[in-house]
């Protein structure tokens, strides 16, 4: 038998400049821990130990990085966000140790391989582990320690991650700074904001969390019963609130850097003004940073904020005084389209204090105009007076400004605004001019402004003064927005696909209130026009099921805050543009030509027409290096029919490869045509080309088929392109379409993502782990459904992790590793290769005679199949032709021999470095 020894040498790298590393990582696991190299080609080379710890008493799967070097270092924990895992942090946490931090990541409980249940950052579950880990790290060699048992620490994370870093600097006086991302300040505020229940949310999070069992008893009971009563009550909203990072503001007292996305309908803008009102009432530094993307997707800035993110803690953690942390107040402003790639342009604003929600109010008069018919008599604003619209004067809001409107029994059909955990950044066509909302006639009160004299850019929360009633003194519940409505009045566009809830109890009507809107940054521009809208109903939202009609009198003008003091970056001209006319127009020329021919899209190729994928010379580097590649000089070709598998290790450049694929990134060097159309970022080819990535998102109270409908309605192109019913055979859903997607189990939500990505029958589909938390039958039907798309002559590539599975639904292989192609082929080819023999008998093989075969002279090892009938034979220096001689002269009763390797062996020679 193979003995451990010599199994790791096989295992080994080749190289002789690796067999340092490579013995000591042996020697690690060996102690206790896995460690391995993270990088090997250019310094410094970042480590990982992979170990399970119990900080809390319940285990904790955890990942801590290091980078070469003596000298101690400040430590950095980094949490995941919700429903992820401590591998969803890895990239950033390489990067930080490489920049000389020792960085831990750990799953939280309830996640990834860690145990425990789900307590929403309990401080006696969640926070608790993370001052446990904290331990651990004082008790580092290497790590930076304020005193005994005191490390130098800072924390950092997105969403539920960024919320206990917070938790964890108001519960550990150990905690030296903190850097949240896109996290809430109070969950119950976010999920029941004014006492409304954001419901798709909410059951967005039981889902993503893998279901209600997986929780704590007591958040599975209270989300069962608000989510039955449609209405949070009081013990949900204590619970909540108890486990937030209000509950400890006044003792959160580290600096912080808050970024929060505007593209957010679940944790709004408003939550971090809370943390920073809180925070620097402390005496904390604080910085605030509005990023372009959020929950609700978009661009979330990865490069920019991990910078910002590392500057914050070698400012606050390694005492360099001297780093540039970024102004108190930045936010990312988007507007228009870059010519030369498709992107979104995008330039920050800032301001040394910040600003808060409410800075430079500007009052708007508004005027009725009459809810979800033709406007009223006075419905253009004609007449409307006031500085806002007019530019002098005073600002003044017209009388008899009054809209009546009903809430539908059912509350159905809901006006829809954001959608909840369809992602794809739809909130962030609002800059660009496109209106994805929609508001049904007689449900909403609309109140509009004159046209604009000048643009007015808004900058935080516009609030407004009304008076509301409601039918047979019931509570009254409101959606508020602010719509940006063109010239001719036919666009109309909501600033980040943002609404405020209000829940407005009977002794509150009648009354003058103040509403608050969604706070955002947004350019009204001279000539259009602000309409504030009522809606009593909202897609991501409980509304009582009662009918019910309200009145919404507006006792005053619209007042938005323009925050004066934030400037936009402008844009920088060379030096030469305005030193030396003459020498630009002739550099201006050159660049023109140079910019023509790095930008022109080739050609298409005639002889790749029926080709699905060729690439050639791909290679993509990292950000900020000269020499380090996450790609480099690879080249395959896929047929169609094929079913084609990505396989390498971690770190291998399979997302990159299928980032550039997918024309999301631009390669350095090398093309991918795809049926001979050359890919760059919006080419039209890839409409013929699906993608399914893992955790694609689905609003769980609308059946499957809804939720596929919806999304092509999102994309624009027509019904009859979509190919649905196609797409739902191939899936195999059955009547499970009708039903809604909370209902159904991994593996359909799995089936149904690929339906989705099959959606207008795309000639290549891609499919990223597809079978990521399937159960064997599940997946055993996942691959069905590939084989069964391929089968029509379509071509399907898909990367996973599970070898076996690959090995028997995949036709051909493409393996990386460290960024090149180690080798192509079909499955056969690959794993048909090397030392290990398939001998299959007349009769069943007893285990005296299997040993026997095992001891005969150049033979490694002779194991029984599963049934008996046959061997499987390891030649270690035996030739086949020896073998069978022997097998007769043991009258074994032989009835086929050949080479076998399973795909796990072959994968693992190749990637090591030996022969296939």
């Amino acid at each position: 038998m193979e003995t451990p020894t010599v199994r790791w040498r096989r295992l080994l790298p080749r190289t002789p400049g690796r067999w340092a590393a490579a013995v000591a990582a042996l020697a690690v696991l060996v102690g206790g821990g896995t460690w391995t190299a993270v990088a090997d080609d250019g310094p410094p080379a970042v480590q990982r130990e992979d170990r399970m710890l119990r900080p809390g008493g319940v285990p904790i799967d955890t990942s801590y990085f290091t980078a070469g070097g003596s000298g101690k270092r400040p430590a950095v924990l980094i949490g995941h966000g919700f429903g992820g895992s401590k591998n969803d942090v890895r990239a950033q946490a390489e990067k930080l140790a490489a920049d000389g931090y020792a960085v831990l990541t750990w799953s939280a409980r309830g996640f990834g391989r860690s145990g425990g249940a789900i307590s929403l950052n309990d401080p006696d579950g969640e926070v608790k582990d993370v001052s446990g880990l904290i331990d651990w790290l004082a008790q580092r060699p290497e790590v930076e320690l304020d005193k005994k048992g005191d490390p130098r620490v800072g924390l950092t994370g997105a969403s539920y991650g960024g919320a206990v870093s917070l938790l964890a600097a108001g519960h550990d006086q150990r905690v030296d700074a903190i850097a949240p991302v896109i996290t809430y300040w109070n969950l119950a505020d976010a999920l029941f904001p004014d006492g409304v229940f954001k419901k798709l949310w909410a059951g967005i999070f039981i889902t993503t969390g893998g279901g209600c069992e997986k929780f704590e008893k007591r958040l599975c009971e209270m989300y069962e019963r608000v989510a039955v009563s449609g209405k949070p009550d009081a013990a949900a909203t204590k619970l909540l609130t108890e486990r937030s990072p209000s509950a400890v503001a006044d003792r959160i007292k580290v600096p912080s850097l808050l970024l929060q996305g505007q593209s957010d309908s679940l944790f709004p803008l408003g939550h971090a003004d809370a943390m920073q009102k809180a925070i620097s009432a402390n005496g904390a530094p604080v910085s605030v940073d509005w990023i372009s993307g959020g929950h609700d997707g978009g661009d979330n800035e990865t490069a920019r904020v991990e910078g910002r993110v590392g500057s914050w803690f070698d400012r606050y953690l390694k005492e360099e005084t001297g780093t540039d942390t970024g102004p108190a107040f930045r936010v990312t402003r988007t507007g228009g389209i870059d010519s030369t790639d498709g992107a979104a342009l995008k330039r920050g604003a800032s301001s040394d204090t910040y600003p808060g929600l409410r800075s430079g109010g500007r009052e708007i008069p508004l005027r009725a105009t009459g809810g979800g018919g033709a406007p009223t008599e006075n419905g253009t604003g004609t007449g409307t007076t006031g500085s806002a619209a007019t530019g002098t004067g005073p600002a003044t809001q017209p009388t008899g400004s009054t809209e009546t409107f009903r809430n539908p029994a059912g509350s159905a059909p809901p006006a829809i605004s954001a959608v909840p955990g369809v992602g794809g950044g739809l909130s962030q066509l609002s800059s660009l001019g496109v209106g994805l909302s929609l508001d049904f006639p007689g449900q909403f009160g609309r109140f509009e402004s004159a046209p604009l004299a000048t643009s007015v850019h808004v900058t935080g929360t516009p609030t407004a003064h009304v008076t509301v009633k409601a039918t047979e003194g019931r509570d009254a519940v409101l959606f508020g927005k602010v719509y940006d409505v063109s010239p001719d009045g036919r666009q109309q566009v909501l600033p980040s696909q943002l609404v405020a809830p209000y829940r407005i109890t009977p002794d509150q009507q009648g009354k003058p209130i103040e509403l608050a809107l969604p706070a955002v940054d947004h350019e009204f521009d001279a000539g259009h026009r602000m309409r504030l809208v009522f809606s009593a109903t909202d897609l991501g939202y409980a509304s009582p099921a009662e009918p019910a009609t309200y009145t919404v009198t507006a006792d005053g003008p619209l007042t938005v805050p323009t925050a004066p003091a934030v400037t936009t970056a402008a844009a920088t001209l060379p030096w030469w543009t305005w030193g030396l006319p003459a020498a630009a127009l002739v550099i201006a020329a050159g660049l023109l030509i140079t910019a023509r021919r790095r930008t022109a899209t080739p050609a298409p190729d005639p002889a790749l027409t029926d080709v699905p994928l060729q690439i050639t010379g791909l290679s993509k580097k990292y950000a900020k290096s000269v020499d380090r590649y996450a790609v480099r000089e690879l080249s395959f070709r896929v047929e169609k029919g094929q079913v084609l598998g990505l396989l390498g290790p971690n770190g291998a450049g399979k997302t990159t490869t299928l980032r550039m694929l997918m024309g999301l990134i631009t390669p350095d060097e090398g093309e991918i045509r795809v049926f001979g159309q050359a890919i760059r970022p919006g080419a039209p080819v890839l409409s013929r080309v699906g993608a399914f990535v893992e955790g694609a998102g689905f609003l769980p109270h609308l059946s499957g088929r809804a939720n596929l409908d919806l999304y092509w309605q999102a994309t624009g192109r027509p019904a009859e392109d979509a190919y649905i019913e196609e797409a739902l055979e191939i899936a195999g859903l059955g009547d499970a379409l009708a039903r809604a997607v909370r209902t159904y189990s991994q593996g359909m939500r799995q089936r149904l993502a690929i339906a989705q990505a099959m959606l207008g029958m795309p000639d290549l589909l891609i499919l990223d782990e597809p079978t990521n938390g399937l159960d064997p039958p599940q997946i055993r039907e996942m691959r069905d459904v590939m084989i069964r798309y391929a089968a029509g002559g379509r071509t399907v590539i898909v990367s996973s992790h599970l070898l076996s599975e690959v090995e028997q639904s995949c036709t051909h292989l493409v393996v990386m590793d460290r960024g090149r192609l180690v080798q192509a082929g079909p499955v056969a080819e690959i794993t048909g290769s090397g030392d290990m023999i398939l001998v299959t008998t007349a009769d069943e093989v007893s285990e005296p005679l299997a040993e026997k075969v095992a001891s005969l002279p150049g033979i490694g090892s002779a194991v029984r199949l599963d049934d008996g009938r046959g061997l499987l034979v390891r030649l270690d220096g035996a030739t086949t032709s020896r073998l069978v001689a022997d097998l007769v002269r043991l009258d074994v009763p032989v009835t086929g021999v050949g080479p076998h390797r399973r795909l796990e062996d072959a994968f693992l020679t190749l990637i090591s470095g030996g022969a296939a």
